[in-house]
C-alpha cells in the first residue's frame, strides 16, 4: 500500500486545533515508490493546479490517488481533524507540478471546501523557505507561522480544515513543484463547478503561458487573496 493510514500515528506527527486544525506528517510513502511515482507524474508543461485525469498519469499515481481519496484514508483525517463523516463528502483531485512567483498567496480556501490534504513528491528541494508550505496566525504576515514550514519533499504530507482562520501559503517560487492536493468539498455541484473551471484554466494556460508566468511575477511576499 502506497498511503497506509497507519504512518499517520507516527510519533513525529503533529496534530493541533489551534488556531484551526492541522495535521503535518512527514515519511507517508515507501521508499520503494520514488521512482515509479516520478516517472508516472504528469507532464504538464503549465504551471498551477489541474483537475486529476487519470489518462495524464501513470499507474503508481492513479492508485495513489485512489488511495488517498479512499473511504478509510478519508476517515481516518477526519477522526484527526475533528470532522464527523468526512468520508462521505465528494473529493476533488488536483495536481500540480509547476509554479510560477504569483502562486501561494496567503489564503483561508474557499467555504465550499471541508479540509484540504496535500502530499508532496519532488525528490529534492534547495537550501530555501521559497515555495514551502506554512500555515499562518493571520492573512497579512507570510513570516508569523504557527509551526514550522514543510518543504515540498517526497512523502511530506500536510492537511487542514478549512475555518475562517485557516491562513496558509508560502513565499514566491518558481520551478517544478510536485503535489497532489485532495479536497473533500460540501457537494457534487461544487465538485462539478471548481473541476468545470480548473479545466478551462488549464486550456487558457496552454496558449497563454508566457503571459500567466509575467502576471503577479513580482507580488509582494505578504500578498493575499480571501480564500
Amino acid at each position: 500500500m502506497l498511503l497506509d493510514p497507519a504512518r499517520l500515528e507516527r510519533p513525529d506527527t503533529d496534530i493541533r486545533h489551534e488556531p484551526f486544525s492541522f495535521m503535518i506528517a512527514h515519511g507517508q510513502l515507501p521508499d520503494e515508490a520514488r521512482s515509479d511515482l516520478e516517472r508516472d507524474f504528469p507532464q504538464y508543461s503549465s504551471a498551477g493546479f489541474f483537475p486529476y485525469d487519470a489518462s495524464d498519469c501513470g499507474p503508481s499515481v492513479n492508485e495513489l490517488v485512489e488511495q488517498m481519496t479512499s473511504r478509510a484514508f478519508s476517515a481516518a483525517i477526519g477522526r484527526h481533524l475533528g470532522i464527523e463523516g468526512l468520508e462521505n463528502y465528494p473529493t476533488l483531485v488536483t495536481l500540480c507540478r509547476l509554479l510560477n512567483r504569483r502562486h501561494g498567496t496567503i489564503h483561508t480556501d474557499s467555504k465550499s471546501k471541508i479540509a484540504t490534504a496535500l502530499i508532496y513528491l519532488n525528490p529534492m528541494w534547495p537550501d530555501t523557505s521559497d515555495g514551502c508550505l506554512r500555515f499562518l496566525r493571520s492573512i497579512n504576515d507570510i513570516d508569523d507561522m504557527v509551526a514550522p514550514e514543510l518543504k515540498p519533499l517526497y512523502g511530506e504530507f500536510a492537511v487542514f480544515r478549512r475555518a475562517e482562520n485557516s491562513f496558509h501559503g508560502h513565499l514566491p517560487y518558481e520551478g517544478e513543484r510536485r503535489v497532489i492536493q485532495v479536497a473533500w468539498l460540501t457537494s457534487e455541484e461544487e465538485k462539478a463547478r471548481k473541476t468545470k473551471r480548473g479545466k478551462f484554466s488549464r486550456a487558457f494556460k496552454k496558449i497563454f503561458g508566457k503571459l500567466d508566468r509575467k502576471v503577479g511575477a513580482d507580488r509582494d511576499r505578504n500578498a493575499s487573496h480571501p480564500d
